[in-house]
């Protein structure tokens, strides 16, 4: 059995913007399918603001990975697709985890040898090479990943950084070693990375995009007392303690704002 992608790689619209194992991440220069003046000028603007469309292909070799649900858009060769529920207590166990961490409750296996590609996306693909570590994910950004890596849900080891965090109760995790692909809202170069030995990292806000499982995360007043607080402006801050590592999305909130009709300077 033997199978050929035609104007796929070899596409001169068609970038790989990163390769890691079997996972690739496409980049389309630009859309050539506009029919109308306004949609030729929206592609020109959004090209030039780096706004352009990404896919994720997955090569397996007699491997395994998990994908979140409705994320393919076409597989070809040899591959068996299944549920990854294992009966009744498992399909509850993932309805549980999927209202929890806001992602879907079946995350489907694929299993064999060829090539699936996901659905395209304006967000960025991020590709992660897990290396017996635990990190924790914000919600809605996993992707697909390796099945050598465990995907469980984390919970929160405070609740004041439940209630009061903007984070939620649980989030997801990956565990092991593998590759993970995420899908973010900033590209990967813009993220910044904190690493912290025995430290403590303050964030006025929820803009942290994956953390450590060895930090503990609380909430709390940014400044002694509350006075303090109220005088700094900032009021509760997100920390994260001990040694580990954070990945901020630092001009997220900016961005927000802007699209709320916030500042524009």
């Amino acid at each position: 059995m033997a199978f050929t992608i035609n104007n796929l790689k070899d596409n001169s619209n068609v970038v790989i913007k990163e390769q890691l194992g079997g996972f690739s991440i496409i980049e389309y220069k630009e859309d050539l399918s506009t029919t109308t003046r306004y949609e030729a000028e929206t592609n020109f603007f959004m090209s030039k603001s780096n706004m352009r469309n990404k896919q994720l292909m997955i090569e397996l070799n007699n491997n395994e990975v998990m994908l979140s649900a409705g994320a393919m858009q076409y597989m070809i060769g040899n591959i068996e697709m299944t549920s990854g529920i294992k009966g009744v207590g498992g399909l509850m166990r993932n309805m549980l985890s999927g209202a929890a961490t806001g992602t879907s409750a079946v995350k489907p296996l694929y299993k064999g040898t060829g090539t699936i590609l996901l659905e395209t996306t304006y967000n960025y693909l991020w590709l992660i090479d897990v290396d017996n570590d635990h990190i924790v994910i914000d919600d809605g950004m996993f992707l697909a990943c390796e099945t050598t890596l465990d995907i469980s849900v984390a919970a929160r080891k405070n609740i004041s950084s439940a209630v009061l965090g903007g984070e939620g109760l649980f989030n997801l995790s990956a565990r092991g070693k593998g590759i993970l692909a995420l899908e973010a809202p900033i590209p990967s170069e813009e993220a910044v990375v904190v690493e912290l030995q025995n430290d403590v990292l303050k964030v006025d806000g929820n803009f942290a995009l994956m953390w450590s499982n060895s930090l503990d995360f609380t909430v709390e007043k940014s400044g002694k007392t509350r006075l303090g607080s109220a005088a700094s402006g900032e009021g509760l801050v997100n920390v994260y303690r001990g040694t580990g590592m954070v990945w901020l999305a630092p001009l997220m909130n900016y961005r927000n704002s802007l699209l709320q009709g916030g500042p524009t300077a």
